[in-house]
């Protein structure tokens, strides 16, 4: 599903962000991305949705290499990839559902579709009925919640998320994560960057530990759960 093979990312300006990364993500798993700011989970989850290309070595996506990809497979290949982001990066002057149906609408998907999945985005994370609302006129945490609904609401097989919680309260933040879980539990495999500490020790998943580009430690989930005397 996802698989990293001694990736680098360099950028422009000299920096190393990614440093012969290899790790490997079944489907199905959900990974907490976790280490300091400037780690490298942002990077990493832009290599993933493509929106980055690795410097070296090889980065697969359903069985399909980044790199070898055209501008022009970009967009198709992004449809299976669920995007979730700490800014929301919500249209303000659009309402509720014109904000989660946008991917559908982008894909020329038909009037009943867009209005059969939008509502049921909306239902799976806790929304329906507030179709006609405006995001100002939600809470942060309501805000989040819509843009979870519009990362899944093509359906994808990858959901990733970069610090979703990070601007939510502990209570909140605990929230938007078992809606992660729910989607995790039907299949959609979730790779979530977060360095909120309390979070993680909630939730024993997987962790991908990294450091100055580097996967320092992969924590797999039954060796989390036997910690916590589960």
């Amino acid at each position: 599903m996802i698989r990293f093979e001694t990736v680098t990312k360099r950028y422009a300006n000299g920096r190393e962000a990614l440093a012969a990364a290899s790790f490997h993500v079944s489907p199905g798993e959900m990974v907490f991305l976790t280490g300091h700011s400037g780690a490298g989970k942002s990077t990493l989850l832009k290599l993933v949705a493509a929106i980055e290309r690795p410097t070296r070595g090889t980065v697969i996506i359903n069985r399909q290499s980044v790199s070898a990809l055209s501008r022009s497979a970009v967009a198709a290949f992004r449809r299976r990839i669920g995007m979730v982001f700490q800014d929301h990066k919500l249209l303000y002057d659009r309402p509720v559902f014109d904000n989660v149906a946008l991917p559908l609408v982008v894909d020329g998907v038909s009037r009943r579709e867009v209005d059969k999945r939008v509502r049921a985005a909306l239902d799976q994370v806790g929304l329906l009925g507030r179709e006609t609302g405006f995001p100002m006129e939600l809470s942060t945490g309501e805000q989040q919640r819509v843009g979870i609904a519009r990362a899944v609401v093509s359906r994808p097989t990858i959901l990733i998320a970069d610090e979703p919680t990070g601007n939510l309260d502990p209570d909140l933040a605990v929230d938007v994560m078992a809606i992660f879980q729910r989607f995790n539990a039907v299949g959609t495999t979730v790779l979530i960057a977060t360095h909120d500490v309390h979070l993680i020790e909630r939730f024993p998943v997987r962790r991908l530990h990294l450091g100055q580009g580097r996967v320092l430690r992969d924590e797999p989930a039954a060796a989390l759960g036997d910690s916590h005397g589960g």
